[in-house]
């Protein structure tokens, strides 16, 4: 089972909490060269650089810089977890990806495609039903170099999330609890509240929360099915990428270059919880239709079970067996 491969490893609780503010500690520090270029700019236009608030971070330097120095951040603390597992857990890095042998692409170009189409599909048939909403700003060359930033770092800003959280908070809190509700809970409601300090909660108000504790319980409910994040990742990345290459808005985290820009009035209405209580559950069916998912309630709740070793000596025919 994927949380058990933790046991494979060193896994001792001080390990995962040592391991955690490393890997806290490594992403804040990636989001320093932000502020100094925002430090650097402020001071070239002759302003103060002694009360530089959240709203100036994200707006006084271009929209493409701005992205790419936020999602650096995130780069920085990817390559945290993978030397955190490699060398302080002595954990192969696959195992913190799957149960298989092997990532599964197929599996992460599924997830990708899937929230891909369906959210060209969404905007697509909002655009022409609502054209007063939204505002064509094509422009082709701010485009193209988001293009590039957004199809090289965010995969890795969602990684960075999808390894947090649903692979080394996952396995982490499993093997500790020695269950699979707790640490389901835990990250899915961590992943969520992390997004308090968005614009979009301001904007929208709390009830948002819904959606982002919701998707983590999604993306939790994925990983544990399929026993693997490849799932997890490919729609996590399809999500966040086709969202900044194609709508924007002045009230997102993410202001882009894209092709639309939304400029209606929104509201905290039924739309926001919509996909977690329409879209989320039709996924996971097409999912559990695709890979045939069996025993829903042993691999969302069941327990977690350290592998009983037996050595050679006490082994039939002196077979090493792994229970």
């Amino acid at each position: 089972m994927y949380i058990q491969q933790a046991f494979k490893s060193l896994h001792e609780w001080w390990r995962y909490l040592v391991g955690f503010i490393i890997i806290f500690v490594a992403s804040q520090l990636g989001s320093i060269p932000l502020l100094i270029a925002v430090m650097f700019k402020k001071v070239s236009d002759g302003e103060s650089v002694y009360s530089i608030d959240e709203n100036e971070i994200l707006t006084t330097l271009s929209s493409n810089l701005t992205l790419f120095l936020m999602l650096l951040s995130f780069a920085v603390g990817l390559l945290a977890v993978y030397l955190v597992v490699k060398f302080f857990h002595k954990q192969p890095f696959v195992t913190l990806t799957t149960s298989r042998k092997k990532t599964d692409w197929g599996r992460v170009l599924f997830g990708f495609g899937l929230i891909t189409v369906t959210t060209l599909v969404v905007t697509i048939l909002d655009f022409y039903s609502n054209p007063e909403g939204y505002v064509l700003q094509f422009d082709l060359v701010p485009f193209l170099i988001l293009a590039a930033i957004a199809v090289i770092m965010i995969p890795l800003q969602t990684s960075f999330e999808e390894y947090l959280f649903r692979g080394y908070l996952m396995q982490g809190i499993g093997v500790l609890a020695k269950n699979k509700w707790l640490p389901l809970i835990i990250t899915s409601v961590v992943f969520g509240g992390l997004h308090l300090a968005n614009p979009e909660v301001e904007k929208l108000g709390n009830v948002i929360m819904i959606y982002y504790i919701g998707t983590g319980f999604f993306l939790g409910i994925m990983t544990l099915m399929d026993e693997g994040m490849e799932l997890a990742l490919g729609f996590h990345a399809g999500n966040n990428l086709i969202t900044a290459l194609l709508v924007t808005a002045d009230w997102t985290v993410f202001k882009t270059n894209s092709i639309l820009k939304d400029i209606s009035e929104p509201s905290a209405g039924f739309d926001v919880i919509a996909p977690v209580l329409i879209l989320y559950p039709i996924f996971l069916l097409i999912m559990a239709w695709r890979y045939k998912w069996r025993d829903w309630g042993g691999k969302l709740f069941g327990k977690v079970e350290e592998p009983i070793v037996l050595s050679e000596e006490n082994t039939p025919n002196s077979t090493f067996v792994e229970k």
